[in-house]
């Protein structure tokens, strides 16, 4: 069981690709062996071709990881591409700068020498024609055997009027007519020739003499120049340079006809050194050279100096980190007594002294978190329970029809909506906001609600008394302002003195459409009837801050049609970044502009509108609505 184990771990270690990789060569293999239609050996091979460079490319980058997961192999690779790989960098483009302007240069030395050479050829061609007719064979021989050792191959032809030649054997012809006075390359049976053509009104001359520095290629093909050799390398670092230049060639028996043409020359950097340096200098003069020679140096120092600091840091750093892992892996056993030891006074120093303070507080840590563990397990009991304290269900009404919505701003809530049915033909509102948030809001709406439905109850119940004693139907006679004078009461005698909350409480009697109401202080519910928008009254202050407080009640009757909506602060106070309130203004006027939408849309459009003012996902506040709609 054990091989079979560690065989599928070693399956599922080559991934995917490694499976694809060995049933390709497994399939190979049995191909080779036993033979087999020649595209499905196609397929097995190139399928094992991909697989196998996908897995080792895999593999080498696992490695490349592997490698570099200490710090030190890190920096070190950081520090030869930092360091070393600039250096290279500029050390290749040294060198192909060198080799290009060598190649160039070369080009250019070769091709001033040749022009020059052109312009004496030139010069002695005018030379012997401007002497007198009888003695210019004389003068083309004598010149001729001068030029013969510094331009080979030398030809002359002379018309003076009759053909005359240097070399007296050689069979060159002079060009056409049409030639005037020319000097560069030209193209004569094929070979490649450097010439001077002039031609006047005392006769005609050419002197031409074969090319043999430079190789060239005329229309895409060599053409047959010998090259010169190639100058020794004085080190490996003495490259070899070969460059080229475009030129034109005149064809001979083409007058006025040119070849496009490469001028190539091989040659080395040292060789074009010496040519640019070959002018002799003492070190007092030669101070660019000494300066080169001293910077150098210098570098190299530096470069010394900076590699042994290098090697200093990265093991100071390297130290420092590697403690730094055996201490987190102790605290992860657990063993928050291991200290790190410390060493100079540098950052890396107090980053270890802010580890052993750490671990002096893990522990610590630890504690706070159980206990904020244990208190937000609490809290999220607190928040189930206060669930069950609003109401599950709306009753039933013909005629009126009951939505409410409420988003606490932290897990529990301070507001308090309630609904239910008083007698056959009742219905009770009520809604609350207790001042503050979190837990002891939650707690003084669970005690207004608690005391809110005993009343209740104990009304219902003395109703169904009184109508078992006399036979008829229980009637609760609930007075509004007389329940919020009682909870006032009941808020101020049990809570402290800075605990208290907004209320509003009401009635809506089915039969006469007339809704009683008390409002201890709350925001003035809003009344939409036929487009138009009315506030409902105050009747009091707020209920649990003063004893004496003394309570109204007020009623309204609703029409079909009408809208009622009541609302604690955490709709109308909400800012936005500028410090401004959302406001009941523009409440109003949504609820105005939106009352024929369904009650729930409109409640969604008030909570989306109130977020979008603010601009935060975050509530400041408690957010509950109860619409009423009459129907």
């Amino acid at each position: 069981m054990k091989f079979l184990k560690d065989i599928q771990r070693l399956w599922q270690w080559f991934g995917r690709w490694g499976q694809v990789l060995f049933v390709a060569l497994v399939l190979n293999s049995l191909l080779f062996n036993f033979g087999g239609p020649q595209w499905l050996r196609n397929i097995a091979g190139i399928t094992a071709t991909v697989a196998g460079l996908v897995v080792s490319a895999k593999l080498i980058l696992k490695a490349i990881r592997h490698s570099i997961w200490r710090l030190r192999n890190r920096l070190i690779v950081t520090y030869v591409f930092i360091g070393l790989v600039p250096i290279l960098l500029i050390a290749t483009l040294t060198l192909l700068a060198l080799w290009a302007m060598s190649g160039q240069v070369a080009v250019y030395l070769i091709t001033s020498e040749f022009n020059r050479r052109m312009e004496s050829l030139r010069g002695t061609a005018q030379f012997i024609l401007r002497e007198p007719p009888g003695r210019r064979v004389e003068r083309v021989k004598q010149i001729g055997a001068f030029l013969s050792e510094n331009f080979p191959d030398l030809k002359i032809v002379l018309a003076d009027p009759q053909r005359h030649t240097f070399p007296d054997a050689i069979s060159a012809q002079l060009p056409t007519e049409s030639w005037k006075d020319a000097t560069g390359l030209v193209s004569i049976n094929g070979e490649i020739h450097g010439w001077v053509n002039v031609s006047s009104d005392r006769g005609r001359i050419m002197i031409a003499a074969k090319k043999r520095s430079a190789s060239l290629l005329a229309n895409g093909a060599p053409l047959p120049v010998p090259v010169g050799q190639v100058p020794a390398a004085v080190s490996g670092w003495d490259l070899e340079v070969l460059w080229a230049s475009p030129t034109q060639i005149s064809d001979f028996d083409s007058p006025g006809s040119n070849m496009p043409a490469l001028f190539s020359v091989r040659t080395r950097i040292s060789a074009v050194g010496r040519v640019l340096l070959s002018q002799k200098a003492d070190w007092d003069s030669n101070w660019a050279l000494i300066l080169i020679y001293a910077f150098g140096v210098l570098f190299l120092v530096i470069e010394i100096v900076a590699l042994i600091v290098g090697v200093s840091l990265t093991r100071s750093i390297t130290n420092t980190v590697h403690d730094l892992y055996e201490g987190t892996e102790r605290v992860k056993e657990g063993d928050f007594s291991h200290r790190i030891r410390l060493k100079g006074r540098d950052q890396l120093a107090q980053l270890g002294a802010s580890f052993n303070g750490m671990t002096e507080r893990v522990e610590q840590l630890l504690q706070v978190a159980k206990e904020k563990e244990r208190y937000e397990a609490e809290l999220e009991i607190a928040r189930e329970i206060q669930k069950q304290l609003y109401p599950r269900q709306v009753p039933a009404s013909p005629k009126l029809k009951l939505t409410a919505l409420y988003k606490p701003a932290r897990m529990v809530s301070g507001d308090y909506y309630d609904y239910q049915r008083l007698a056959s033909d009742q219905l009770v509102l009520a809604l609350g906001d207790v001042a503050g948030k979190g837990i002891s809001a939650a707690l003084l709406m669970a005690t207004i609600q608690s005391s809110f439905r005993t009343q209740i109850k104990t009304c219902m119940e003395q109703a169904a008394v009184a109508a078992k004693a006399t036979g008829s139907v229980p009637v609760c006679n609930l007075s509004t302002s007389q329940l919020t004078s009682l909870l006032n009461q009941h808020l101020y005698t049990n809570t402290p003195p800075e605990k208290f909350a907004t209320f509003v409480f009401g009635v809506f009697d089915e039969t006469t459409n007339i809704f009683h109401y008390t409002n201890a202080g709350h925001l003035q519910p809003i009344l939409i009837r036929r487009g138009e928008a009315s506030l409902l009254e105050v009747d009091g202050m707020v209920i649990g801050a003063f004893p004496f407080a003394r309570y109204g009640e007020s009623q309204i009757a609703m029409e079909p049609g009408d809208l009622l909506v009541f609302y604690t602060d955490g709709i109308s106070e909400p800012e936005n970044e500028y410090g401004e309130m959302y406001g009941e203004q523009r409440l109003t006027e949504l609820l105005v502009k939106n009352a024929g939408k369904s009650d729930q849309e409109i409640l969604d459009m008030i909570i989306d509108a109130v977020e979008r003012w603010t601009g935060s996902p975050e509530l400041q506040d408690d957010m509950t609505l109860l619409v009423a709609r009459c129907l």
